[in-house]
């Protein structure tokens, strides 16, 4: 025989509110919508079309050590923006570089020779 009141059944919740406090929410979730975009449209030809990388995947994508990195940015030979701490690069910047050819090549020990 099949049991209909199973551990799996669930149970349904129902809140009754007025329509006009119903309508206040929205309207106060569309204002919020609207400021976030609002918030946000100014960052929008940044970040449009563009890829961003972190180290850990320009290392990869290059084959290079997180050191070689630094000298990179050092050396002023790839740009990044700094968000939160971290930094961050354009794909196509880091493609730029890789099809001028690294400026610098790794030795054994990890370093660079210049």
């Amino acid at each position: 025989m099949f049991d209909f009141h199973s551990k799996n059944e669930q149970t349904m919740e129902v809140i009754a509110i007025q329509k006009s406090a119903l309508d206040g929410m929205k309207n106060d979730i569309k204002e919020l919508l609207e400021l976030t975009e609002n918030a946000t449209r100014k960052y929008d030809p940044i970040f449009k079309g563009e890829k961003w990388l972190d180290n850990q995947e320009v290392c990869l994508m290059m084959n290079i050590t997180k050191r070689t990195l630094q000298t990179y940015k050092d050396k002023g030979l790839l740009p990044y923006s700094k968000l939160n701490r971290k930094n961050y690069y354009k794909h196509s910047d880091v493609q730029a570089l890789l099809e001028a050819g690294q400026p610098y090549s790794i030795n054994d020990n990890g370093s660079t020779d210049e």
